[in-house]
C-alpha cells in the first residue's frame, strides 16, 4: 500500500504538470489511455482475455462516468491547488464512503461513526479556511466533488467485485474513461508537446504500478490494516510541492489534515470492530 500510494502520488504529480499546458478533461484521457497498453499485456499475461467481456456492464459504465468526473475534476483543482492541500481535501472519501454504505448496502453505522464522519467534514472546513476564502473557490469544490465521485465508486467496486475479477474491473475502467473522455475533450484538444512525452510515459507507469500494487495490497490484507496507509501520501504532497514548486503547506492545511485522517483512520478501525463482531 504503501507503494501504491507513492505511485498514485508520483502519477498526480505528472498529471498537476500535464494540467498546467492542457485542459482537465484532456489530462483525463491522457491518464487513462497511457496505461492501456501496460494493462492489456498484463491482463494478456494474466490469460484473462477470454473472460474479458463477461462483466457487469451496467455497473462498469457507471463507474467510467465516476471516473471521468473524478479525474477531470481532480486535475482541475490540481492547477491551482498545491499537492498536500488537494490530498488534504480528497482525505474525506473515506467517511463519505462509510455513509453511502449505509445507503447503499444498508451496512450499519454507529452514533461514534457518524460523529466521525461529521468531525472529518469539520477538517474539510478548517484545510479549506475558516473564513471561508477559499471553500467557495472552485479548485476547492472540485476537489470535494471528485472525493464524491471516487466513494460512489468504492462503493460500487464493492457490489462489482462480487462478479468481475480485478483484470476486468481495472481493464474496462480504463477503457470507460478514455472513450468516455475523448468526444468531451477533442473539441479543446491542444497538441502534444514533443517535450511532455517523457512526462506522458511516466503518467502510463505510475498509474499502472499504482494499481498494480493497490489490489495486490487488499488481496493480502485486511481492509482495516491497509487503508490507513493511503494516508501517507501527504507526506508525499509535500516533499513533492517543497521540492518542484517550493511550495509547503500551512498550519491551517495541516490541522485541518490531521482531522480528517484521524477521522478516517477510525473509521477503518471501527468498521473493523463490528466486521469481526458479526463474523467472529
Amino acid at each position: 500500500m504503501v507503494a501504491a500510494v507513492a505511485m498514485f502520488s508520483l502519477m498526480d504529480t505528472t498529471m498537476k504538470l500535464l494540467a498546467a499546458h492542457y485542459p482537465a478533461m484532456q489530462v483525463t484521457v491522457l491518464r487513462s489511455f497511457s496505461s492501456l497498453p501496460l494493462v492489456c499485456a498484463w491482463v494478456a499475461y494474466r490469460g484473462r482475455f477470454g473472460t474479458i467481456l463477461n462483466v457487469n456492464w451496467k455497473l462498469q459504465l457507471l463507474r467510467g462516468a465516476l471516473g471521468i468526473g473524478m479525474l477531470t475534476m481532480f486535475a482541475f483543482a490540481l492547477k491551482s491547488m498545491p499537492l498536500a492541500e488537494t490530498y488534504s481535501v480528497f482525505f474525506i472519501a473515506p467517511a463519505l464512503i462509510t455513509a453511502l454504505s449505509v445507503l447503499v448496502l444498508k451496512e450499519r453505522v454507529d452514533a461514534m461513526q457518524w460523529l466521525a464522519i461529521v468531525v472529518g467534514l469539520g477538517g474539510v472546513l478548517v484545510v479549506l479556511r475558516p473564513e471561508g476564502t477559499s471553500f467557495i473557490s472552485v479548485a476547492g469544490l472540485a476537489v470535494l466533488g471528485s472525493a464524491a465521485c471516487y466513494a460512489v465508486s468504492a462503493i460500487a467496486s464493492r457490489i462489482l467485485s462480487r462478479t468481475d475479477s480485478n483484470e476486468q474491473i481495472m481493464f474496462w475502467i480504463l477503457i470507460m474513461m478514455g472513450c468516455g473522455a475523448l468526444p468531451l475533450a477533442l473539441p479543446g484538444w491542444v497538441a502534444l508537446r514533443l517535450e511532455h512525452w517523457p512526462i506522458i510515459a511516466a503518467l502510463a507507469v505510475t498509474g499502472f504500478l499504482g494499481q498494480l500494487a493497490i489490489t495486490r495490497a487488499f488481496s493480502m490484507g485486511k481492509a482495516s490494516v491497509v487503508a490507513p496507509f493511503e494516508y501517507t501520501a501527504l507526506a508525499w504532497g509535500v516533499a513533492i510541492d517543497w521540492a518542484l514548486w517550493n511550495t509547503l503547506p500551512d498550519g491551517w492545511t495541516l490541522v485541518g489534515a490531521a482531522i480528517i485522517i484521524g477521522s478516517g483512520i477510525y473509521l477503518v478501525r471501527r468498521e473493523a470492530v463490528h466486521s469481526e463482531a458479526e463474523h467472529p
